[in-house]
């Protein structure tokens, strides 16, 4: 039997990179949550609003954000910010998978969500 984990140690930058899976949850605490993304080249997140914050950290690979119809440019290191409410969408638009950390307060995945590719 796995011994439950009270907290999160680890290299967010190894494990976001070596991430193949669309979305996947890594740690869900009390108030947050950490999942782990890659989006493929051409590929986007898809429009959606949440009734949480996100934090996105992109660590690899660029695209575009799109915030309420305001687009803007990520790389590498850039982080953004999405308060609850906020209609949103990412799109890959290098020739590598665009790899990024999110965190959601409260938490919006299920603990051990894993989706090997967009929903369509």
């Amino acid at each position: 039997m796995k011994a439950p984990q009270f907290f999160f140690n680890e290299n967010i930058v190894e494990l976001t990179l070596a991430n193949t899976f669309f979305r996947k949850e890594i740690f869900t605490g009390n108030h947050s949550q950490i999942v782990l993304m890659s989006v493929a080249p051409g590929q986007e997140i898809g429009k959606e609003m949440h009734r949480v914050d996100q934090i996105l950290f992109f660590v690899d690979g660029q695209g575009v954000a799109i915030l309420n119809d305001i687009k803007s440019e990520v790389f590498p290191y850039h982080m953004i910010f999405v308060p609850s409410g906020v209609e949103h969408n990412f799109k890959n638009t290098g020739e590598r998978p665009m790899k990024i950390c999110t965190i959601y307060a409260p938490a919006e995945d299920k603990p051990g969500t894993i989706q090997e590719k967009r929903p369509r």
